[in-house]
């Protein structure tokens, strides 16, 4: 825009003076959009939702080097010793080294134990059934030798191998190709990929129960948590959602991110309160009160700061939020009257906070969201059994996206399915405690009792 000469601005008249005044606002906000854009930093799992491994790398040469091994002040671990060691080898003196005398009946002091782990040679055990028919010479029926239940099924492998393709497969991300590879170079078991496909199939069927199981219980708590991820199924992408709670961890491949897969999944049940993150599916779902994850908040509270260092609202506000959470990890050393006063304090504050004149796009956009969702946001404070943030979820779901991102995806929407129950079972599985092979292996049929019978002898 060329602007006339200072002189001549007297001789305009005021109806070019307005349209001046208008065309001279609208370019100033175009600077002020552009100057905006380029103050924005870039983003980053710090300031964002984005993972570590989209983050901007560092030149090493410039990066300052972090200090090798433990931490200053570490104490040394040490593997402890097993009490009832399988096999004990004692190295007693029986000559003297100098002179050689005999010194087998000299009483001898313990100097030091020492144990080493190790795995014995593998080796398959393949068992082979032969049923017999007997024909009754007085009725001239047919009898046939029963078999043992473990051993009265059409498979060719037991639940111990069967499990280990499942694990293989699904905990360590393993291509057909590599587990079939490794079952031979560990066990000496050779099976095709068709085999192993088969094996998955077996193992869809016999979780599926378990799992229903447990989505049942997750699904009655009072308190869960919720979050989803990208999966990709027949090339197209679809959503593992997981829910969590007190009783268990349910995952669930569906083809849609839309709160119709919250209302199937929950039927007719309702929870006490719901942690998500702001996505408008999560905050559709049946429950009395809601929590934000404050990870989230804290996240994009980050990158304010980072493009407006001397903005105090944002500094402010992850005070806040920090301070709450710490609130909340104390609540068993304070007393209750003590603690609710906190709390009332930090409602005040974050009220305070929400009343402030701000200007830029982004920190009233940022404002506005905690406006509509204020009742939303220490939620944690007045229900001490809500965590905070929904971080449980994402830790829940990270296996999942290394999945993804090794596999590219699932070929079938059976083995999706079969995906998501298995991770229905390991996650519960470890968060109650117990042994994710040991659960397989049981859920793959009952023991051989001939192979328990050789091992225990």
């Amino acid at each position: 825009m060329t602007l006339p000469d200072v002189d001549k601005f007297e001789e305009l008249s005021h109806q070019d003076l307005v349209a001046l005044v208008k065309a001279l606002i609208i370019e100033n906000q175009q600077l002020r959009a552009e100057l905006e854009k380029l103050r924005q930093p870039p983003a980053s799992s710090g300031n964002s939702s984005l993972p570590p491994s989209r983050d901007q790398k560092v030149n090493l040469k410039k990066k300052r080097r972090k200090k090798h091994g433990p931490p200053f002040g570490h104490k040394r671990a040490m593997r402890p010793l097993i009490e009832n060691p399988d096999q004990v080898v004692e190295a007693k003196v029986e000559r003297c080294e100098h002179c050689q005398a005999d010194l087998a009946g000299v009483p001898s002091r313990f100097v030091r134990r020492h144990q080493v782990t190790e795995l014995p040679p593998i080796k398959p055990v393949v068992i082979e059934t032969q049923q017999h028919e007997v024909e009754c010479p007085e009725c001239h029926q047919v009898n046939r030798g029963v078999l043992p239940e473990a051993l009265n099924g059409s498979g060719s492998f037991g639940p111990g191998l069967s499990a280990v393709v499942v694990y293989l497969k699904h905990e360590q991300h393993m291509s057909y190709q590599r587990v079939r590879r490794a079952m031979e170079d560990l066990f000496g078991v050779s099976i095709s990929e068709g085999g192993l496909s088969g094996l998955m199939r077996k193992a869809g069927l016999a979780v599926q129960a378990a799992a229903e199981a447990i989505k049942k219980q997750v699904v009655t708590s009072e308190i869960i948590g919720s979050d989803e991820t990208s999966v990709r199924v027949k090339g197209r992408n679809w959503w593992e959602w997981v829910l969590i709670s007190a009783r268990g961890i349910f995952h669930a491949i569906r083809s849609s991110r839309s709160a119709t897969v919250i209302e199937e999944l929950m039927g007719e049940n309702r929870v006490s309160c719901w942690i998500c993150d702001c996505f408008g599916a999560q905050l559709k779902a049946p429950a009395d009160n809601f929590q934000l994850c404050l990870s989230h908040q804290l996240r994009d509270l980050q990158r304010l700061i980072d493009q407006f260092p001397r903005f105090d609202w944002a500094v402010e506000m992850q005070k806040l939020f920090r301070a709450a959470i710490h609130l909340w990890n104390r609540i068993d050393s304070l007393t209750i009257d003590r603690y609710v006063s906190k709390a009332m304090k930090m409602e005040k504050r974050l009220d305070r906070l929400l009343q402030w004149r701000l200007i830029g796009k982004d920190p009233l956009r940022l404002q506005q969201r905690f406006i509509k969702h204020r009742d939303h946001l220490l939620t944690f404070l007045q229900y001490p059994g809500v965590e905070p943030t929904n971080n449980a979820c994402e830790r829940a779901l990270r296996p999942s996206v290394i999945h993804r991102k090794v596999t590219n995806g699932f070929r079938s929407e059976w083995g999706a399915q079969t995906y998501a129950a298995l991770r229905t079972i390991g996650s519960t599985a470890r968060q109650k405690g117990t042994g994710f092979f040991e659960e397989l292996v049981r859920l793959f049929g009952p023991p051989i009792p001939q192979l328990v019978s050789s091992q225990n002898s």
